[in-house]
C-alpha cells in the first residue's frame, strides 16, 4: 500500500459482542502491525468510559485528558497522543454519575445533561476530530465500545455505528471464547446491529481461546452459512500481554508471594500505572480487605475519582487500622494523588466539586496534610528529580523521574509539621513521611530505574510489548487478512 489521498484514508474499526472482548489491545496489535509496515497509522475511539486517562497536549499545547487505552494505541502506531483520538472521555464518580472530558478538557454543563441529549452534542465534536484525524494518516484504527447491537441505544450510538459508518471502515467483530456462548454472541450481535454497519463487517476474531482450535469445526463453516461473514482467525490467551487493563481491576499478577499490594478502592483511578511491576516479574496482588492489607510487603494507595468517598469507604471497612499498622510497621507505602489526600487530616470541598455536595471530609490522619479543591483541574506531564528520601525510599534519591499530574486541589503540610520534600525541584508535588512516600505524580513505576533501584528487576520496554501484540495477530490473522481489511470490499 502506498500513501493515499488524505481524504479517503483507510479505517478499520474493531467491533465487540460485550465489553471485555479484547478490542482495546486487538486495536492496539492492529495499530503496531500497520504501523510496522511503514503506513501513517492513528488509533480513535469516539468515547471512552474509563478512569484510567492520561495527560496529552492539544495542537495549541494546552494540556488535556484521553483514555490510557488510545494514548498506549498512539505509542504503538509511532503516533504523538492528543486528544482528537479519544474526543469523550467520560470518568464514572458514581453508579449514574459521570464526569465529562470533552477534547481533553472537563465540561460540567455536560454532565448534568440527561444521555440522549448530551450524545446529540457530543457526536459533531466527536465527528470533527474523526475527520481531521483521517486527514493526518493513511491508516485509522477504530475501537468501539461495549457492543453495536445495544438496540436500547441503537438511535445515539455514536461510537460504533456513526464512527464505523462515517469512516466508511471495515468492520471486524470480536468475540471472547474464554467467556463462552461466543458463536452465540457473534450471531446475535452481527443480527442485530444497524443494518448499514453489518454490511460493513469483514470478519469474526475469536480471542483468549486455549487449547486445539482444530475442535471448533464445524463452528465457524455454520456461522459463515448463517452471516456470510468469515473467521478471520483465532487468537490464542495471551497471559500477561504487558498493556494494562482498560478500566476493569485487574487480579494477582507478578510472581508469587505477598509483594506489592494495590488497595482497589471503589473510585480508584489510573491503576494502568502498576502494570509495569508484573510486567518486570514484581508480585503484584489488588486487594480490598483488611487480611489482604495486612499481607503487604509493599502497599501501595492509588489514586481516586472520588477521594473524599474513598476516605470514608476506607473508613467503613475497617482499613483505617491496617494501614496504620503498616506504617507502624516501618514497611514502606506509596499513596499517589486520590490517597494522598485522603491519607491526610482532611478534604475541603467548599463547592461541591467531588459528587456535587459541598462539605469537609476527614481523612485518616496518618500524613500531616490538608487539602482543599478547587475548581482547575491541574493537568502536567513533565521530568522531576527526586530529593534526599530517606529509609525504604531512599534508593530513589536524586534519580529524574518522568510523570503526569492529573488532580483537583492543592495540599499542604500542616502548621507546624515538616514532612519531607519528595522532590528536589517540585514543592507541593509530594512528600515523604517516615515510611509513607505521598505523590501527586502518577507513573512512578513506569520509570525503568526506579524498579531496578526498588526492586532489582529489569523492566521490559513498552515497544517489546507491542511487538508482541503485533506479532500474535500476524502468525493467528496472516498479512492477507490484514491488508485486505485496507482494501475497498467488493460491491454487494
Amino acid at each position: 500500500m502506498t500513501a493515499r489521498d488524505s481524504t479517503n484514508a483507510r479505517a478499520v474499526a474493531v467491533l465487540g459482542c460485550t465489553s471485555g472482548a479484547g478490542k482495546s489491545w486487538l486495536a492496539t496489535a492492529l495499530c503496531r502491525w500497520y504501523a510496522r509496515r511503514g503506513l501513517v497509522v492513528k488509533p480513535f475511539k469516539a468515547q471512552n468510559m474509563s478512569n484510567h486517562a492520561r495527560v496529552v497536549a492539544d495542537a495549541d499545547g494546552r494540556m488535556g485528558e484521553i483514555g490510557s487505552a488510545q494514548y498506549f494505541q498512539a505509542l504503538a502506531a509511532g503516533a504523538v497522543p492528543e486528544p482528537r483520538m479519544n474526543p469523550v472521555l467520560l470518568k464514572p464518580e458514581a453508579d449514574t454519575r459521570s464526569q465529562v472530558v470533552l477534547m481533553g478538557q472537563v465540561r460540567r454543563d455536560l454532565a448534568a445533561m440527561p444521555w440522549r441529549e448530551r450524545s446529540a452534542l457530543l457526536w459533531p465534536v466527536a465527528q470533527q476530530a474523526l475527520l481531521s484525524l483521517r486527514q493526518d494518516c493513511e491508516v485509522l484504527v477504530i475501537e468501539g465500545a461495549g457492543s453495536p447491537a445495544e438496540i436500547n441505544l441503537a438511535a445515539n450510538d455514536y461510537v460504533n455505528t456513526f464512527t464505523t459508518l462515517d469512516a466508511e471502515a471495515a468492520a471486524i467483530l470480536v468475540a471472547d471464547i474464554d467467556r463462552g456462548g461466543a458463536f452465540a454472541h457473534l450471531f446475535g450481535t452481527h443480527a442485530l446491529m444497524d443494518d448499514r454497519v453489518r454490511a460493513q463487517v469483514r470478519g469474526f476474531v475469536l480471542n483468549r481461546f486455549r487449547g486445539d482450535a482444530a475442535l471448533l469445526a464445524p463452528g465457524p463453516q455454520m456461522l459463515q452459512d448463517r452471516t456470510g461473514v468469515p473467521l478471520l482467525g483465532v487468537l490464542p490467551m495471551l497471559r500477561g500481554h504487558g498493556l494494562p487493563e482498560e478500566d476493569a481491576v485487574p487480579m494477582g499478577q507478578g510472581g508469587g508471594g505477598a509483594g506489592v499490594v494495590v488497595l482497589a478502592t471503589p473510585h480508584a483511578s489510573n491503576l494502568d500505572e502498576f502494570e509495569p511491576l508484573a510486567r518486570a516479574g514484581v508480585p503484584v496482588h489488588y486487594a480490598r480487605s483488611p487480611a489482604e492489607l495486612a499481607q503487604a510487603t509493599w502497599l501501595v494507595l492509588p489514586g481516586s475519582k472520588h477521594s473524599r468517598a474513598d476516605a470514608d469507604w476506607v473508613q467503613a471497612q475497617g482499613l483505617a487500622p491496617v494501614i496504620a499498622a503498616h506504617i507502624d510497621a516501618g514497611k514502606p507505602l506509596l499513596a499517589v494523588c486520590g490517597a494522598l489526600q485522603w491519607l491526610g487530616a482532611a478534604i475541603d470541598d467548599p463547592l461541591g466539586l467531588e459528587g456535587a455536595v459541598p462539605g469537609r471530609t476527614a481523612g485518616l490522619g496518618l500524613l500531616p496534610l490538608t487539602t482543599r479543591f478547587a475548581p482547575a483541574k491541574q493537568l502536567a506531564q513533565a521530568t522531576h528529580r527526586l530529593g534526599a528520601l530517606q529509609g525504604p525510599w531512599a534508593p530513589l534519591a536524586g534519580l529524574d523521574v518522568q510523570g503526569y499530574e492529573i488532580h483537583l486541589g492543592q495540599t499542604t503540610p500542616l502548621p507546624g509539621t515538616a514532612p519531607l520534600p519528595a522532590f528536589a525541584h517540585s514543592p507541593g508535588l509530594g512528600w515523604q513521611h517516615g515510611p509513607v512516600l505521598a505523590l501527586y505524580l502518577h507513573g512512578l513505576f513506569e520509570n525503568p530505574a526506579v524498579v531496578q533501584a526498588l526492586f532489582g528487576r529489569h523492566l521490559p520496554a513498552l515497544a517489546d510489548v507491542f511487538d508482541r501484540l503485533a506479532d500474535a495477530v500476524d502468525a493467528h490473522l496472516g498479512e492477507r487478512h490484514l491488508m485486505d481489511l485496507l482494501r475497498p470490499s467488493n460491491p454487494p
